[in-house]
């Protein structure tokens, strides 16, 4: 549906097409750019993950059913990440934060990583 009409010469004309093409030149290489991103996220994701996600899945319900309550979703995700081997490196993941495990709730999560690290 027409809505208006203008009546435009052809400088006109090319510049709002120049216009337009600019815009679509720009939205293109902001495309290229975000699957450029998407790619090197994906190959770090694929170089990185120990686990494939339904053992992941397995895992981290499993360290939910420890009920330590000091481990939130974020520390259960962390230690599904890393799997730690050791009391030294489950340590290292609560670097910064404001919980301290005490020996028992280590040895518990690290008997429930060593099943999954196999």
């Amino acid at each position: 549906m027409i809505k208006s009409e203008t009546v435009l010469t052809l400088a006109e004309v090319r510049e709002i097409l120049e216009k337009k093409k600019e815009k679509e030149k720009q939205a293109k290489e902001q495309k290229e750019e975000k699957e450029a991103i998407l790619e090197q996220s994906l190959l770090y994701a694929k170089r990185f993950s120990k686990l494939n996600t339904e053992k992941i899945k397995e895992l981290k319900e499993e360290l939910k059913k420890l009920d330590i309550i000091k481990l939130k979703e974020r520390h259960i995700a962390k230690v599904a990440d890393v799997l730690p081997e050791d009391a030294e490196d489950l340590r290292k993941i609560f670097i910064g934060e404001e919980i301290s495990l005490d020996q028992n709730e280590i040895e518990k999560i690290l008997s429930v990583v060593k099943k999954y690290s196999k």
